[in-house]
Formats: structure tokens, C-alpha cells, sequence
């Protein structure tokens, strides 16, 4: 089984929308099995008294529109003890990555990768917080855990 993390800052739109979207795709294609799919947060900024927030409306509302739901989703933070319970850490942007490597330490197996670097166009998902273009986000998104399921069938 194969133990994937998708993360962004506050675990709320980008993080989410892919663990999501990458349920939703190893779903249909039957091998949600070999697959354990989580996401967190690399800030504490929506996470309060140990309570994190829901999934932002916007972001919950584009996955909706694709049939895919993520009721129940809230924001947790990305721990140390996280990098030997997984086996891929995915940030959505260079931001995300930095503060990874700072609250994961040295990645000496590997482990940490964006996830446009899965897709043609490469560079960071478009961040929806700033644009308010969730489409967009979705879009990258989308395309991103398309090549990663691509590129962990072929390996």
C-alpha cells in the first residue's frame, strides 16, 4: 500500500482538493486499495484549540460540481512523526516544499515532491486563496494527481 500526503498551508482548499481528487481517480479506476491518501497543513493559521477548519466553501464547492465529496475533511498540521508513516510527501508549491523540509527535517529517503512535476507544465499549482480562480486549481490539480497515479502505476 502506498501511503501518499498531499500538503499546502493551511489544508483547506489546495491539499484537500487533491486528496480528493486522487481518491476520486484511484476509485474509479478500482485501486483505491493500494492506496492510503491523506493531507495536511504545513501552518497552524486554520487549525484552532486542536480543532481544524472545514474544507473552504469555494474549494469544497468546485470538487462538488466534479461529483467528488469531501464532507468531514478537516485541517490538521504536517508532524515529524509523519515522514515514516508515508511514503510520498506532495506540496503544492516551493513554499510548501521549504516549510516541509523545516517541520520534516532532511529528506533522506526521498520522500518530498511537488506535485506539477508530474505534469508537462511543471511550476506550482495556482494558489486559489490569492487568485479566487479555484478552476484554475483545479485544473493543475487534477492534471498533477492524473501523472502521479500515472507515474506510480509505471514504477
Amino acid at each position: 500500500m502506498t501511503k501518499i500526503m498531499f500538503v499546502c498551508h493551511g489544508n483547506i482548499c489546495r491539499s484537500p482538493m487533491a486528496e480528493f481528487i486522487f481518491k476520486d481517480m484511484t476509485k474509479r479506476r478500482g485501486v483505491e486499495s493500494d492506496f492510503f491518501i491523506s493531507s495536511s497543513a504545513t501552518s497552524t493559521e486554520e487549525i484552532w484549540n486542536g480543532v481544524g477548519n472545514p474544507v473552504y466553501p469555494p474549494a469544497r464547492d468546485i470538487l462538488a460540481r466534479h461529483k467528488i465529496d469531501c464532507s468531514g475533511k478537516r485541517a490538521v498540521q504536517l508532524k515529524k512523526s509523519d515522514y515514516g508513516k508515508y511514503d510520498l510527501f506532495v506540496g503544492m508549491d516551493s513554499m510548501n516544499i521549504r516549510n516541509m523540509y523545516r517541520i520534516l527535517g532532511e529528506d533522506s529517503e526521498g520522500k518530498i515532491c511537488k506535485l506539477m512535476d508530474f505534469t508537462d507544465r511543471g511550476g506550482d499549482v495556482a494558489d486559489p486563496w490569492y487568485s479566487r480562480n479555484f478552476e484554475t486549481a483545479y485544473r493543475d490539480i487534477y492534471d498533477g494527481c492524473q501523472g502521479l497515479l500515472e507515474h506510480l502505476k509505471n514504477e
